[in-house]
């Protein structure tokens, strides 16, 4: 699959595309991510990309036809018909189901605004889907294409040393949060103050500690996010053991 990413700091995805565990799949072009530095298509001897907004107010606008001459760019480049993505708080939740979709698709073009915006124009004739990390505001879509370039990379085969460790992760399979994890040393800190493994992780016993995980996945779940659980019940992946836990859990 491939990312065009359209964006005026191209500097910003460089050490991210090197370093990590999803280094591989930038290296190996599982996921190949070509970077189009906006500013080489500004007009002019300064190649401005941006202009006061028509009506007034505060901040800058980016200028439609640069924007235009880099998409036309990038799409002589490639003949396939992906989508082009544009980074905004208006746009729609980026969830892990969507990064599913990513992650099994051919890949999409990646438009990061900055300053105020992006003239609406070029938006209505050329953008396919707006995505958004959040109710919160951002200073460009860098990042958050940064984001959905980490989450599609860590779902390709090979690029996790387990391909058990996305399947368990928040989000994945029955769509819950995931539950807690623990390592050595078995008891953590000084004295009174030194804390214990649970006591069932290191049992041995696989179908306790599989009960254990799914428990506390539903308890953390049902406190943080219930949108999450009613979710998961009204789509059937809650078990009857799963309904008798959460009638008895106090929140």
């Amino acid at each position: 699959m491939r990312f065009d990413v359209l964006t005026l700091f191209p500097e910003l995805f460089e050490p991210h595309l090197a370093l990590g565990v999803t280094r591989r799949a930038f290296e190996t072009r599982q996921v190949d991510v070509r970077l189009w530095p906006l500013r080489e298509y500004g007009e002019g001897a300064y190649r401005r990309i941006d202009d006061r907004p028509f009506g007034g107010g505060p901040g800058m606008v980016m200028l439609a036809d640069p924007l235009q001459r880099a998409l036309s760019a990038v799409r002589a480049e490639r003949t396939d018909a992906v989508p082009l993505v544009h980074f905004s708080p208006t746009g729609r939740p980026l969830t892990q189901a969507l990064v599913r979709e990513f992650a099994a698709g051919p890949g999409a073009v990646l438009l990061c605004g900055r300053y105020e915006g992006i003239d609406q124009r070029f938006l209505d004739r050329h953008v396919d889907l707006e995505l958004s990390l959040g109710d919160f505001v951002l200073s460009g879509g860098e990042l958050p294409a940064l984001a959905l370039l980490d989450a599609v990379a860590r779902l390709q085969p090979g690029v996790l040393n387990d391909a058990e460790s996305h399947e368990q992760d928040s989000f994945s399979g029955d769509g819950l949060l995931d539950c807690p994890h623990y390592s050595r040393p078995e008891f953590w800190g000084e004295g009174d103050a030194a804390t214990a493994v649970p006591a069932v992780l290191l049992s041995g016993h696989h179908a306790q500690i599989a009960r254990w995980r799914r428990e506390r996945s539903l308890q953390i779940t049902a406190q943080r996010r219930p949108d999450l659980i009613i979710a998961a019940r009204a789509a059937g992946r809650l078990s009857q053991a799963d309904e008798r836990y959460l009638a008895q859990l106090v929140i």
